[in-house]
């Protein structure tokens, strides 16, 4: 589960909260005013009243996700960040509060900062997965009998179903995050013992076994190219559209239909021209890789 430890504001957070809260809240019509002079005009000490005013609704929504483990004044700044979004989009016009518009702003700010730095691993990329980040620890507390252990397949079931994730999502952001996240430079034993990268397998080829490869490739292709000579015009552009196309593989009956004849009579074609192909190439390269359908 996310790091449920609150870090406490130090003495400047704490000064710059109370300094905050000390701002006076805006009343509609004044608040309408700065919001018009923002957006008609460019006023910019219009827009600092309206950020300022609003500054304590950042910390109060940044105070609510403390429990992530994250600095509450980088919560505030990235709050603050959306407050600032929220003001250069706001429409006096829709006579809503700007508050409850600049809310939604906020919240999404301080969310998917939180979905950046709460793990090395990069989690919550969709919004099924930010929504059963962000709940998965309240609905086990109120489902689960036991929060700090792991979760029963019932109780998975349950949260899947009022979220309407599969299981099968419940059950690995539950795992990932009942984990802590290791460095893979981190030391077996110690500081001076092995690290767990030095067991993680290299599953890609070997330097040798990238040369020979491309080098097989370049002789495949010259090759190829030389029975390709070989055969009449249609036989090759039939040959080509088949199978040497990389970005669309023709079928039969697209090429019947363009030659005005049936698509068993392509295949009686193609299948003369691939013999052509394979009695010149004889034992030279193994066509079958690059006909093989």
């Amino acid at each position: 589960m996310p790091q449920t430890t609150s870090v406490s504001p130090d003495r400047n957070d704490r000064r710059y909260i109370a300094t905050a809260m000390q701002v006076p809240l805006l009343e509609r019509a004044e608040e309408s005013a700065l919001a018009r002079r923002w957006r008609d005009h460019g006023d910019k000490v219009a827009l600092q009243k309206i950020i300022t005013a609003h500054i304590r609704l950042v910390v109060r929504i940044a105070a609510g996700f403390r429990g992530y483990g994250l600095p509450l004044s980088d919560l505030i700044q990235e709050g603050n960040v959306g407050l600032l979004e929220a003001a250069n989009r706001f429409d006096p016009d829709r006579e809503v509060r700007f508050s409850t518009y600049a809310t939604w702003w906020i919240l999404a700010a301080i969310q998917e900062y939180i979905v950046r730095n709460a793990s090395i691993v990069r989690i919550g990329t969709t919004p099924a997965q930010k929504s059963l980040f962000f709940n998965l620890r309240r609905l086990r507390a109120r489902i689960g009998s036991n929060p700090s252990g792991p979760m029963t397949s019932q109780e998975c079931r349950r949260i899947a179903d009022e979220l309407r994730v599969p299981i099968e999502a419940v059950e690995r952001m539950e795992a990932h995050l009942s984990r802590p996240d290791r460095s893979l430079n981190a030391g077996i034993g110690g500081e001076d013992t092995d690290e767990l990268q030095d067991f993680l397998a290299d599953s890609r080829p070997t330097p040798e076994a990238d040369v020979m490869e491309r080098r097989d490739r370049r002789t495949f292709s010259m090759h190829l190219q030389s029975a390709l000579q070989r055969l009449t015009p249609r036989e090759r552009q039939i040959i080509t559209r088949r199978f040497l196309n990389d970005d669309r593989r023709t079928t039969l009956a697209d090429i019947g239909e363009d030659y005005g004849v049936t698509k068993e009579r392509i295949r009686q074609i193609e299948s003369k021209a691939l013999g052509k192909l394979r009695q010149y190439l004889g034992s030279a390269v193994d066509p079958r890789d690059a006909f093989a359908t």
